[in-house]
């Protein structure tokens, strides 16, 4: 039986207190149709409450010792372990993806609270000496300020720890927009904050819409750092105006990534790496498997084990222990996926398998799509260059190694990428030549662990990174200090 929410209707939370507001909209389980919550349709207006009691609650949170803010990140990791399996239930509830992803999507929620909070002992900067006599140098981290953040829907606990939690050992206090098709890990996590004593308005949730709650914490001018996952259009038009506003922005957004194999690879390796990449969290993950750029020599035994393997596959409601592959968020998505699936057609690569929307017998109230493979794909391709966002993937067959970097390499993405190869010269190659943020060897294009920096280059990012001790960066100023003990005016650069 599926676990319920306490209530039906979802409210803000600002300034320590739960705000209603008056105009709301359902939120409907992929799996079923049904719906399962209101969340609300905030204005700006709720934005300006949200945003001013950010603002006067950092200005106390930044003087509370690094050390003691630690100590409520450790509160809220023990919170999130101990409803891990209610928190996993209710977000594939919300989301869709099978349980097991889902627990491990609230797992690198515990991960992540429990290594930042460690940097509350560290937030590092440097000593350095000073080129004068009595003289003393040193940088150190700063907080911004008031931090806005924007989370989309296919990871929605897992994106908003790597963002809010650095961003509160930093000394900042945050705003969260949460996507509006998963609130309910937004509520949960606004709840862990409040009950493991984080003071009020170092954390406000303010659910609604991009276009309005959304392109409100863009332009507010009290907010100075805007971090955003999602779209590239989206990313694009926040990157224009956060730059008019000089205000920090960090960006991360598409991928459209490859798993390489090569002719020496372990193909019973790599075919189950492929089809947890690529149908995992069904397609519906930035790093997900689009691609599987493969050596000509064994291109005809990779088709003939993945289309074996992808008959096993079990499609269904997430919450069943026995489901592989869950629903597609929504409609919209629905329609996306299919519109590619006939341009991948028209473009003239082969159809092998799946292709099709799920609609009888237990599919006819969710919204699921076949896992489909497409071969003798070019690297030109329309289904080989934009993301998909679904559970479709396109061989693409190479003559070489040199070939399968380049092919890898020549979309405007530059996320995640893999290689299958027992060669180890291919293998440092490899990961010097790949041009993504994330590289692989012999493992899939999924799984990145906290403690490292998650994110890439290209059209996937504007260079800043979430996750790892990286992510302090987009939540910091680095501020020099000199400290002259020498009794007179020594001028840098002048005096020495």
């Amino acid at each position: 039986m599926a676990i319920q929410l306490e209530t039906r209707k979802l409210a803000n939370f600002i300034n320590g207190e739960w705000v209603e507001v008056s105009e709301s909209t359902g939120v409907t389980n992929p799996a079923t149709g049904e719906e399962i919550v209101q969340v609300p349709l905030s204005n700006t207006s709720d934005v300006e409450k949200a945003v001013q009691a950010a603002k006067e609650a950092q200005k106390e949170w930044a003087l509370v010792p690094a050390p003691q803010r630690a100590e409520v990140l450790y509160r809220v990791g023990y919170l999130l372990k101990e409803r891990k399996e209610r928190l996993s239930q209710l977000l594939t509830q919300e989301n869709g993806k099978v349980i097991e992803e889902a627990r491990g999507e609230v797992q690198e929620g515990i991960d992540m609270a429990f290594y930042i909070a460690g940097e509350g002992r560290r937030l590092f900067g440097q000593t350095t000496p000073a080129e004068l006599k009595n003289k003393f140098a040193m940088s150190q981290r700063a907080p911004v300020g008031v931090v806005g953040i924007i989370t989309p829907w296919n990871f929605p606990i897992a994106i908003a720890t790597w963002k809010s939690f650095p961003a509160i050992i930093a000394g900042n206090a945050v705003v969260w927009k949460p996507a509006t098709e998963t609130p309910i890990m937004a509520y949960e996590l606004a709840k862990i904050f409040e009950e493991a004593g984080l003071p009020k308005g170092v954390i406000n949730v303010v659910f609604g819409s991009g276009s309005t709650v959304g392109d409100a914490f863009v332009h507010h001018t009290d907010i100075r750092v805007i971090s955003f996952t999602g779209s590239n259009d989206t990313g694009r038009n926040i990157a224009a105006a956060c730059g008019k506003q000089l205000k920090k922005v960090s960006l991360e957004m598409g991928g459209k990534n490859a798993v390489i194999v090569m002719d020496d690879a372990d193909l019973e390796l790599a075919v189950e790496a492929i089809l947890w990449s690529a149908f995992g969290t069904s397609g519906q993950r930035c790093t997900a498997c689009s691609r599987v750029i493969v050596h000509e020599a064994v291109k005809e035994t990779l088709e003939e084990r993945l289309l074996a393997a992808m008959e096993n596959l079990t499609i269904g409601n997430g919450l069943n222990e026995s489901i592989k592959v869950g629903p597609i968020i929504n409609k919209a998505g629905i329609d996306k996926i299919k519109s590619y699936i006939e341009t991948g057609k028209n473009e003239g690569a082969k159809l092998l398998a799946g292709g099709y929307e799920l609609t009888e017998g237990e599919y006819r109230q969710g919204n699921y799509f076949a896992p489909t493979l497409f071969t003798d794909a070019t690297a030109d391709m329309r289904i080989a260059q934009e993301e998909i966002f679904g559970p479709v993937v396109s061989l693409i067959p190479v003559k070489s190694f040199e070939e399968a970097i380049e092919v890898n390499n020549g979309v405007e993405y530059g996320l995640s990428s893999s290689i299958f190869t027992n060669d180890v010269n291919r293998v440092f190659k490899a990961q010097r030549d790949l041009d993504t943020g994330i590289v692989y060897v012999n493992a899939g294009t999924t799984g990145a662990e906290i403690h490292l920096p998650f994110g890439g280059t290209k059209g996937t990012g504007n260079g800043h990174r979430d996750s790892g001790v990286q992510a302090l960066d987009v939540f910091t100023e680095w501020k020099a200090v000199y400290v002259d003990y020498s009794g007179t005016l020594q001028r840098a650069q002048i005096d020495v």
